[in-house]
């Protein structure tokens, strides 16, 4: 059943169940084992056997995220139990005046912490949740900007892991730069562009599509903190902040995590090695960087913390555990959709490789190329939940697909359709109920999972479609930018259209 038709089913199964259900971790759970025994021709033991090497292999080369996810929930309990979660919320009670301020802050930090989507998602939750409960602002909206802040910031920022990330999926036969293919998809990635505008058109007028709407006004009447929180949240917002800390002491940790984090990046890209500063980040192990940086802002923290009294040692030895326990869904959905990803790899089911004949066999007609690189991609990453995965699968295929126009001195069609490729694994992966993003995005809200893939997926649907028109008009025009004001022409009709059902 590899490399077949029947590759799609484990996905499918998966997200059906999880929507069904609402139960993450049992659809998961039946998703691996049904492609398990698909693999194993449907032999138990040989099925455990597979679903266990591989989820030992991805925890195995997944084990610095989740280090550095331990080590951030830690930090989060240490810097709540200090007492500077309740100072910050103080001051920015007094200098944020509304909820509309609060949400942009919020837009704000998303886009200053573009080096990479799992620290922008975790960070910018931990620091403006409690502001944004204060005014009653929906955890599932809170989580939408989490999410409209991560990947697409980080798939158009050039200094990102994610930069890296799509240089290094081209073939090393390519007689391409990955980085300067890179940079020229930046204008043309109309899923992040458009995402990004949108959501300021949300906070800015106040507009939010169904179901959210009907979130934010529940959360305006009577707010609660989402029950599988409740327990874990001492960890967090509504731990004994017992400790005498002030703002400082929740800035200072933070700006040393950051720029633990950005150093650690450039020193495993090979910086001291004379490497330049887009050399280094194209290069870097950001999951050992950020792993690195988490524990150089971890041992800060402790050495600022306790000779000044802020915390006890007691208190702080205490956030060990109740910092891991806050992580512990997050862990165990990350663990689950890795391997879930593992089944559906060119070593097992071969997704992929299926979903690339696929589009092998439409390359007939040329001037549609972005347009269907875009909704495979989307399919894929809403399927797989990972967009790295699906850029990694359909970049080479690109390449394969349009050699005939690089080597003539044309890269221009390629550069659309990469463009296209980034933008629908982006977007898939904003829809997907198992992407790791949309699951952290989750996770820094302290928002109900599948609450946040409900009231998100509208959103990506709209700014979906208006990609969708403007890569059919990249190719029928066969420039990017006429391409970009069909799709912001859409984009716009979308927005006045949510306006007028807001005014009704």
């Amino acid at each position: 059943m590899a490399h077949t038709a029947w590759a799609v089913l484990p996905p499918l199964i998966t997200i059906a169940l999880a929507l069904i259900t609402k139960e993450v971790y049992f659809s998961l759970i039946i998703g691996i084992m049904s492609g398990a025994l698909m693999f194993a021709e449907f032999d138990f033991l040989t099925s455990v056997g597979v679903m266990c090497d591989i989820m030992g292999e991805k925890i195995g080369g997944n084990a610095n995220i989740l280090i550095f996810l331990v080590i951030l929930g830690i930090l989060v309990a240490a810097i709540t139990r200090s007492g500077a979660t309740r100072a910050y919320g103080d001051w920015a009670l007094r200098t944020i005046k509304n909820e509309k301020s609060a949400m942009a802050v919020t837009a704000l930090l998303g886009l200053v912490i573009f080096i990479d989507d799992y620290f922008n998602c975790l960070t910018v939750g931990t620091v403006m949740r409690p502001v944004t409960d204060r005014f009653k602002i929906a955890r599932a909206k809170l989580a939408y900007i989490i999410d409209a802040t991560a990947a697409p910031i980080c798939i158009i920022a050039p200094v990102s892991s994610w930069a890296a990330a799509v240089g290094s999926s081209l073939p090393e036969d390519a007689a391409i730069d990955g980085f300067n293919l890179f940079l020229q998809t930046i204008p043309f990635n109309l899923y992040a562009i458009f995402t990004l505008l949108f959501m300021a058109f949300v906070i800015k007028t106040g507009y939010d599509l169904e179901p959210m709407a009907a979130r934010v006004t529940e959360a305006k009447k009577h707010f609660r903190v989402p029950e599988e929180y409740r327990d874990t949240a001492k960890a967090s917002g509504t731990l004994k902040d017992d400790g005498k800390g002030g703002v400082i002491d929740l800035i200072a940790p933070l700006v040393v995590l950051i720029a633990a984090c950005v150093y650690c990046m450039l020193y495993t890209g090979g910086i001291h090695d004379g490497k330049s500063i887009a050399d280094a980040f194209a290069d870097c192990d950001s999951a050992k960087a950020l792993a690195t940086g988490s524990f150089i802002a971890f041992m800060f923290t402790g050495l600022w913390y306790l000779p000044r009294r802020i915390i006890t040692f007691a208190a702080f030895c205490d956030c060990f555990s109740r910092g891991f326990k806050a992580m512990t869904p997050a862990i165990f959905i990350l663990c689950l959709a890795w391997t879930l990803s593992g089944i559906l790899s060119n070593d097992y089911l071969n997704l992929g490789g299926y979903v690339g004949e696929v589009v092998s066999g439409s390359t007939g007609v040329i001037v549609m190329l972005p347009a269907i690189f875009f909704l495979v991609a989307i399919g894929l990453a809403f399927a797989t939940g990972t967009s790295w995965g699906t850029f990694g699968i359909l970049i080479p295929i690109a390449v394969a697909v349009l050699q005939a126009d690089v080597d003539a001195g044309s890269s221009s069609m390629l550069v659309l359709c990469v463009a296209a490729i980034l933008s629908g694994a982006v977007g898939g992966d904003h829809a997907s109920p198992i992407s790791d993003t949309t699951i952290l995005a989750s996770a820094g809200a302290q928002c109900h999972h599948l609450d946040h893939v409900a009231t998100q997926l509208p959103y990506v649907v709209a700014v979906g479609t208006a990609s969708f028109v403007g890569y059919v008009a990249d190719g029928i025009f066969g420039n990017g930018f006429v391409g970009l004001a069909a799709g912001f022409v859409v984009l716009v009709g979308i927005m006045f259209f949510a306006a007028t059902r807001k005014g009704k």
